[in-house]
């Protein structure tokens, strides 16, 4: 733990003001004293300080043109953060609260994420802080042409591959791909989450919820339990949590609420299939707000967001599990205390590092089946390395192939995930097990490959 204090003065030091930044890099490095017992040889090539620092940030202007004829400038960014096992992979983020910090965290992520995928992928993260509510289709359209403008030169299928992230599905993926076929002339798997006609995969748009459901669904069968039945908690409205709930009904389980950021829905009844397409067409096509919901369902309450509370309302309903698909940090101590005493078992985490750091170490002391991000939620980057394959072999895998593979692939993260934690001497922890085994592989191709 010496180490790992000094190795956080320094991180901190060089990078102030980045906290999701630090909260990441501090969980992964208490994991790997586990590791740098057994293996000073990490340590003395300083591997994971490699990995904390970026290989390539690119950052950028993006001037656009509103509807009305007025100039817009936002801030562009690329961080490329390690090549080690492949091209950079990973989303782009068009949201208010992006800035090079919150990328940062991301692309680390990204990379051990990427790792435990078994696909050979480097990690990486990218966006902008403009934020597309409110947008017209062609403010939209104009604003992603920019970005593209500038961002091309630092892309292609061989280097670094963006996919979608928050504030960026299939409309915003459509824009960028034109205009970037149109500046490379060429046509190429330059980005993933494409439309089916031009280059997409089935499943794609699923995986991440599904991926968390799947993974759920692993660690339940080591208690020989599964989600049948199971009253589910899952925040965020948008496709992680679209399809997490839609995986959840196909297998039988109960989801009661849903969120966006003005706030959230219970309704004790649980969401059925009819109510989920509602979801979907309210903000897959009007883009409106989950109140709307309540509105539609009489018996259904809506709870606003309240900022001046220091919990989230919507984790102290009694459950069985929980899915955190919206953002970063939503689950603070408070929420994983009610977590836990309102009977919540499982939490399979959708979103990237939802969960503070105190709500991490109390769900891992209570002896939960806790899957951290990097795990639970790799079904999207998966199955975007799956769309990488299928464009270089200009062929496409039925619904039901990419599925097979898709559960394939969480079962083998979950076991990758339970092997490095009995290993290493953790048995049953999700979070040095996911750490552990996705840092192994980047760690010994870094060293194989000399000091770069």
């Amino acid at each position: 733990m010496d180490y790992v204090a000094s190795l956080m003065e320094e991180v901190v030091a060089k990078n102030p003001a980045e906290p999701e930044f630090h909260q990441a890099v501090q969980e992964v490095a208490e994991s790997l004293t586990l590791v740098f017992d057994k293996h000073p040889e990490y340590r003395s090539a300083r591997i994971l300080e490699r990995i904390i620092e970026p290989e390539r940030v690119v950052m950028f202007r993006v001037p656009w043109m509103g509807d009305q004829g007025d100039v817009h400038v936002n801030r562009g960014f690329r961080v490329k953060m390690n090549s080690a096992i492949g091209p950079y992979k990973g989303g782009l983020r068009f949201h208010p609260s992006v800035n090079l910090g919150i990328l940062k965290f991301l692309a680390f992520e990204q990379v051990f994420k990427n790792s435990l995928t078994t696909l050979p992928m480097g990690g990486g993260k990218g966006g902008s802080d403009f934020d597309p509510k409110g947008k017209s289709d062609a403010e939209v359209m104009r604003f992603c042409q920019s970005f593209m403008t500038e961002l091309h030169d630092h892309i292609g299928p061989n280097t670094d591959v963006p996919a979608g992230d928050i504030g960026v599905g299939g409309r915003e993926i459509g824009y960028l791909f034109g205009q970037y076929k149109r500046l490379a002339n060429e046509f190429t798997g330059v980005l993933t989450g494409k439309g089916l006609n031009w280059g997409g995969s089935l499943i794609r748009p699923e995986a991440t919820g599904y991926g968390a459901v799947y993974f759920a669904r692993e660690m339940m069968a080591t208690k020989d339990d599964t989600l049948f039945g199971k009253t589910c908690l899952v925040s965020g409205s948008g496709n992680v949590a679209q399809y997490a709930v839609e995986k959840l009904i196909e297998l039988g389980a109960k989801p009661v609420t849903l969120s966006d950021s003005g706030g959230y829905i219970y309704d004790e009844e649980g969401i059925d299939r009819a109510k989920l397409d509602f979801v979907m067409e309210l903000k897959n096509v009007r883009r409106g707000r989950i109140s709307e919901y309540a509105d539609n369902y009489p018996g259904t309450v809506y709870t606003a967001a309240d900022a001046s509370l220091d919990h989230n309302p919507l984790w102290a309903h009694n459950a069985d599990c929980a899915f955190p698909c919206a953002t970063q940090n939503e689950i603070n101590g408070v929420d994983a205390t009610n977590l836990l005493d309102n009977g919540v078992r499982v939490i399979s985490e959708g979103a990237n590092m939802p969960t503070s750091a105190d709500g991490v170490t109390q769900f891992v002391e209570a002896g939960v089946l806790f899957a951290p991000g990097k795990a639970a939620n790799a079904g999207g980057v998966a199955v975007s390395g799956l769309e990488m394959a299928q464009n270089s072999m200009r062929y496409a895998w039925t619904r039901e192939e990419v599925d097979l593979k898709l559960q394939r692939i969480m079962a083998d993260i979950h076991g990758a995930c339970v092997s490095a934690s009995e290993r290493f001497g953790s048995p049953g922890n999700y979070v040095n097990g996911a750490n552990i085994a996705g840092f192994l592989k980047v760690a010994d191709s870094m060293m194989d490959q000399g000091l770069v």
